[in-house]
């Protein structure tokens, strides 16, 4: 009876997905039918009346619309310009250099942002004519917007970590500080990957004029704000000075204050910035609930239970098995978005690697790497997407534009494996 509960649920999930259903809505009427199947109706109306309170009234998921308010305040400051502008000012006369500058204030705006789309978006209306204007190859231009965008998720504060810690129940302050290094050695992989790029053709990044050094300093003031805001969220939780859903609230009113002081926060935008981040906040609260509900189905047919033994009884190296888990993770998130990915996979893949000695501080980081891999590849590359409705441009143009990024970071998904202290040197440092 498990068998065919577990078979039909993954059947009507696929067909749920397929026809475009939300993917929460997806999980939770699948899940639905397996524990009415498993359990029958009385266990499943209990579960549906208690879920919703037990997964969400939780002091972390404060985090939650906390950051998303930040994101959408650093937003409305229009501050990715100003790092933008600092970042080609210094680094612009290198070869490649306003693509580096690209990278830079991806990342720049990572640290301050925590979401990939809004960030790609961003830097689509700031990089990508400022690269075009330079008679920068405009596939080069679109490929490198695409892929620093993803750095948000990975550069602390970050969305997908948060809602990762709420599945996994690990440490949400443990991955931000563990996030650091690792977002580093990517922004870096960026990098080299353009300096390769140009060294092969050095006619699809000619150079810029060189600014003067009083110039530099000046477009460097920029910086001010963003570290400070940074070391506010991130600093305060590496310190032990205050928890992760406190360092939300700082971050957000330190975003507020970026907003309020430069003049663009206007009474009408601070309501659809709050209204944005409830919407999404909405979202992701749907989705923590589904993916409890699917949890208990899970539960009660011992899929976890079943799958570590049978991948126990193959006898087969801990690194194969986590090569084949890392081929579901890029072959998910050609289809689907990190969210759905982390709710389908996590209650099931989690345990799996626990079982074979990998830390969940590292995996979750790893993933959340995967998932960067998942934004830009089709068929549902959705930075891609992104990048090519605010650039007008045909999205097979930015998929080519981004595609030796993805084989870049492939590099440093391994660097990452094989040196799994750059992941948790950090956090095991932390107060």
């Amino acid at each position: 009876m498990n068998e065919l509960a577990v078979l039909i649920v993954t059947g009507l999930l696929c067909l749920l997905l397929v026809l475009r259903v939300p993917v929460s809505f997806s999980i939770l009427v699948s899940a639905s039918v397996g524990l009415w199947m498993v359990a029958g109706s009385g266990v499943l109306i209990g579960i549906l009346e208690t879920t919703p309170v037990s997964s969400t009234a939780t002091y972390e998921f404060v985090t939650v619309p906390m950051f998303l308010l930040m994101a959408e305040f650093v937003i409305v400051s229009g501050i990715a310009d100003g790092i933008f502008r600092a970042a080609a000012a210094w680094v612009g006369r290198l070869p490649g250099g306003l693509a580096i500058a690209t990278a830079l204030a991806g990342a720049g705006f990572g640290a301050i942002s925590g979401s990939s789309t809004a960030s790609a978006a961003t830097l689509s209306a700031t990089s990508v004519p400022a690269m075009l204007r330079e008679k920068y190859e405009p596939r080069l231009a679109y490929g490198v917007v695409a892929i620093s965008g993803t750095l948000a998720m990975l550069i602390p504060p970050s969305v997908a970590m948060v809602l990762y810690g709420l599945i996994a129940d690990v440490s949400i302050g443990a991955l931000f500080v563990g996030g650091v290094v690792p977002g580093l050695v990517v922004a870096l992989t960026i990098i080299l990957t353009i300096l390769v790029i140009v060294w092969l053709d050095p006619a699809k990044a000619p150079r810029i004029h060189s600014y003067s050094t009083t110039e530099r300093w000046q477009a460097l003031t920029v910086a001010g704000p963003m570290i400070l805001l940074f070391a506010g969220v991130t600093g305060v939780i590496y310190s032990g000075i205050a928890t992760p859903t406190e360092a939300s609230a700082i971050g957000a009113f330190g975003a507020f204050l970026i907003a309020l002081v430069t003049g663009k926060l206007t009474p009408q935008s601070a309501v659809d910035a709050a209204l944005r981040a409830g919407k999404t906040t909405c979202m992701i609260l749907m989705v923590i609930m589904a993916a409890h509900v699917l949890a208990y189905f899970l539960v009660l047919t011992n899929v976890t239970e079943n799958l570590i033994a049978w991948v126990g009884s193959l006898g087969l190296p801990r690194w194969c098995i986590l090569l084949v888990v890392y081929a579901i993770f890029l072959i998910l998130g050609c289809f689907l978005d990190l969210a759905a990915i982390l709710v389908l996979t996590i209650p099931v893949v989690l345990p799996l690697m626990k079982s074979l000695g990998y830390d969940p501080i590292w995996f979750g980081i790893v993933v959340i790497v995967l998932g960067e891999v998942g934004l830009v590849t089709p068929p549902v590359g959705l930075n891609v997407f992104v990048v090519a409705r605010a650039t007008d441009q045909p999205v097979a143009e930015v998929f080519r534009g981004v595609a030796p990024h993805v084989v870049a970071h492939l590099f440093a998904i391994a660097i990452l494996t094989i040196f799994p202290e750059l992941v948790l040197w950090l956090p095991n440092t932390m107060k």
